[in-house]
């Protein structure tokens, strides 16, 4: 029982930054759901323990499941003729005062270039570290931080450019 609550807890704190990260990987909220419980269940047994992985395992196995279902799509696309649309919609609070200010974000973040935009959202919005960031794309911890200035940067320019 004390374990069901401690996994219940994990959940509730790291489930919405995980789904933040798979809607960018993912074509539709169904896709992206999916590919977090996979992420969780996966790293949850490769750690092999009944505690809640690390959330640095299941954001890497994440962004790996990611690669692997956009090459399926690939392949799937040429067979199928329905495209489905992205479900960028839930990705920040729905308030009412707050919506012009999310939507400005969001379309600043789909223009924002990939290698960016993921350093940008891991470090803001999941909360790692430079170092799990580096440790997940296989990357040196100081590529991370300039992809995370550049991508800053990038934002900056992007969102004058609207409010300009």
């Amino acid at each position: 029982m004390a374990r069901q609550s401690e996994w219940r807890r994990w959940l509730d704190d790291q489930a919405p930054k995980f789904l933040l990260f798979a809607r960018q990987k993912a074509r539709c909220e169904a896709d992206a759901q999916d590919l977090v419980q996979e992420a969780v269940l996966e790293a949850a047994g490769r750690v092999g323990s009944e505690l809640p992985p690390p959330p640095a395992l299941v954001f890497a196995t994440i962004h790996r499941r990611a690669i692997d279902w956009a090459r399926r799509e690939e392949r799937r696309a040429g067979r199928e003729t329905a495209a489905l649309e992205p479900a960028m919609d839930l990705w920040f609070d729905t308030d009412v005062e707050r919506r012009e200010h999310a939507q400005l974000i969001q379309n600043a973040m789909r223009r924002l270039p990939e290698i960016y935009r993921e350093v940008v959202t891991l470090r803001i919005w999941a909360g790692l570290t430079f170092v799990e960031i580096a440790e997940m794309l296989g990357i040196p911890a100081n590529t991370v931080a300039s992809r995370y200035r550049y991508g800053l940067a990038e934002l900056r320019k992007l969102t004058k450019e609207v409010l300009a």
